[in-house]
């Protein structure tokens, strides 16, 4: 298993015999609701990082003009209630139901639980934990429920699971390019939509780790774990809970060359992960990032992850074209 920031992941060797089938290749989708979605209007923005707060081994630069279409963007990331809606009329499995287990952060886990399980091999993110049973609708494993959860992000999806709603729903995910044009809400060159502080004037405006990572967190901010999907200010585009909280998926394969070669107009992401290897991009963070250790909870840092991967702290938001 490899350190993939605050997200492990799956090995190819652990794939099931059943794996997503819906279709990997990028093509345009307008036919879903546009119910709880916000209208952006596209146009050209900087993107990328080249700033000394950033990581240069992730790709993050160079900052290279993008222009793109209009297109619509869910205001929140998929919420348990909406993805239960897919799964009671598509009888869907998602990919952690199939391989009987997930990973979780070692903090949400009874003593029990930790008794019973073992670090994973990963030097530095022994703070995961390998967990039979856990699921979507069991996101820290057998004991734990959605139930007063129905408002917050569905969890413990893959890529391949996030796909499927998508095409379920007639929409897509974002392209990396969409994703951070819609986070930055019109603003350029700064690491947050509002700034440069994480906390301005001592306001939270994320859900990100607060004291000691990963032994202690104050919960300043008000949460151990993943808060509400429509929780904290909106950014000026309409939009909730962009940075922080938990990771989202994105369409486009990861490679930290692209930015170099990236070609002006509605850029896609390669045709491969190389040389990344099988890795899909996501965005924005989650309540696990930390500065001492993850300082990826910004509109411009960027991270991925095997499409068949799952944890506590990774969801997904919906777009669809014009």
């Amino acid at each position: 298993m490899e350190k993939s920031c605050c997200a492990p992941n799956r090995t190819a060797s652990e794939t099931p015999s059943v794996v997503g089938s819906c279709g990997q290749a990028f093509h345009r989708v307008a036919s879903g609701s546009t119910a709880g979605m916000r209208l952006l209007a596209g146009g050209e923005f900087p993107m990328g990082n080249e700033n000394d707060y950033g990581f240069a081994a992730d790709g993050e630069g160079p900052v290279h003009t993008v222009q793109l279409d209009p297109f619509w963007i869910d205001e929140t990331c998929v919420t348990n209630e909406q993805f239960n809606a897919f799964v009671n009329a598509t009888n869907y499995k998602t990919e952690s139901e199939r391989f009987g287990w997930s990973f979780i952060f070692y903090g949400h886990l009874t003593s029990a639980q930790l008794a019973a399980t073992v670090p994973v091999s990963v030097l530095g993110s022994e703070w995961w934990r390998r967990i039979d049973g856990a699921t979507w609708r069991k996101p820290e494993g057998p004991g734990s429920d959605i139930k007063k959860r129905w408002a917050h992000s569905v969890v413990q999806v893959s890529w391949h699971d996030a796909r499927a709603y998508c095409e379920w729903a007639g929409k897509r995910l974002p392209t990396e390019a969409e994703w951070e044009y819609a986070a930055r809400g019109g603003t350029s060159g700064t690491p947050f939509w509002w700034g440069t502080e994480l906390e301005p004037v001592g306001k939270h405006r994320m859900n990100v780790w607060q004291g000691d990572f990963p032994r202690r967190n104050t919960e300043a901010d008000g949460h151990y774990g993943p808060a509400p999907a429509k929780h904290y200010r909106a950014n000026p585009f309409g939009l909730y809970n962009i940075t922080g909280n938990v990771w989202e998926w994105c369409h486009d394969w990861f490679s930290t060359g692209y930015y170099a070669v990236s070609p002006r107009e509605n850029p896609r992401g390669p045709t491969s992960g190389a040389p990344a290897g099988d890795r899909r991009v996501m965005r924005g963070g989650s309540y696990l990032c930390h500065a001492s250790y993850c300082n990826r909870y910004r509109v411009d840092a960027r991270s991925s992850n095997t499409p068949d991967s799952a944890t506590t702290n990774l969801g997904f938001r919906c777009v669809r074209d014009v």
